[in-house]
């Protein structure tokens, strides 16, 4: 079984919601991330998103995609990635990990040679940005093969056809995007998330994360009343690109993150209805 997988099933048991942060690979700098990422880990996360580094992060706002930019410019690419993902699972067998990134550095490399790379380093799963459901068979055909999950994002301006479609293909979650327009950009609007949740969840048969406009614990409380999961990303990204060292990211992952497992450990929250594969 999937990692993703298992650990939805262990959440749902333990009646507890995920914390997903993403970290861009190689930044701040290639010697922080591994630590980084078993620094998130140790102060409370569940899942963990890599970004690979793009030039063209068109989804991403000001934070990733400066973060991009510096991880590029010192030599990050998809090898680097891979190799940092191996690192992280030689000390943490069970910790899930999705990449999250954008498809034209996947296609260059070969995207049969790309999934059976992501496996082999320990990768569960895959979220591609420009590569919405209706265009995912031969992306999905290839993670299948390897028992990776393809994640598919979807926005309160999603239709139900394709809504019903993402939910159709969808492989560990479904990543409702919270807010109109890029990460980073708003706070969330903890007002209208509970009924759009419910949108998602009534077309989907996996659990469903919240993403982009999460920034506070209390943000994150708000998100896991009614989602299976909570994401951050540019606020943990930009705290993250203050640091001077591997030690001093370690530090802020470790500040920023653990109020925010506590917050979300202290919502009382119904238990999803999902049942996972």
């Amino acid at each position: 079984m999937n990692r993703i997988d298992v650990r939805f099933k262990q959440l749902r048991e333990q009646g507890r919601k995920a914390l997903i942060p993403y970290v861009t690979a190689g930044y701040p700098g290639p010697d922080s991330t591994v630590a980084v990422l078993h620094a998130a880990v140790e102060s409370g996360a569940d899942l963990i998103e890599v970004g690979m580094p793009f030039s063209d992060v068109m989804a991403d706002g000001p934070v990733i995609q400066e973060a991009c930019a510096r991880s590029l410019e010192q030599g990050t690419g998809l090898e680097q990635v891979l190799a940092m993902v191996a690192e992280f699972r030689r000390g943490d067998a069970d910790t899930p990990v999705i990449l999250m990134g954008y498809a034209n550095p996947i296609e260059r490399r070969g995207v049969a040679r790309f999934c059976e790379e992501a496996a082999a380093a320990g990768v569960d799963g895959l979220l591609i940005v420009d590569c919405p459901a209706d265009e995912a068979e031969e992306m999905r055909s290839q993670l299948a093969r390897h028992d990776l999950h393809q994640i598919f994002l979807v926005a309160p301006t999603t239709t139900d056809a394709r809504l019903k479609r993402a939910a159709e293909l969808a492989g560990g979650f479904l990543y409702y995007v919270s807010i109109k327009g890029v990460t980073g950009g708003a706070n969330l609007d903890t007002a209208s998330l509970a009924p759009a949740v419910e949108r998602v969840r009534a077309a989907a048969g996996v659990p469903v994360a919240v993403g982009f406009g999460i920034r506070t614990p209390e943000h994150a409380a708000a998100a896991a009343e009614s989602a299976d999961a909570v994401i951050i990303g540019s606020a943990l990204v930009e705290r993250l690109g203050k640091a001077d060292s591997a030690a001093a990211a370690v530090a802020a992952a470790r500040d920023y993150l653990a109020p925010i497992r506590r917050a979300m450990d202290n919502t009382a929250s119904p238990q999803s209805d999902v049942v996972t594969a």
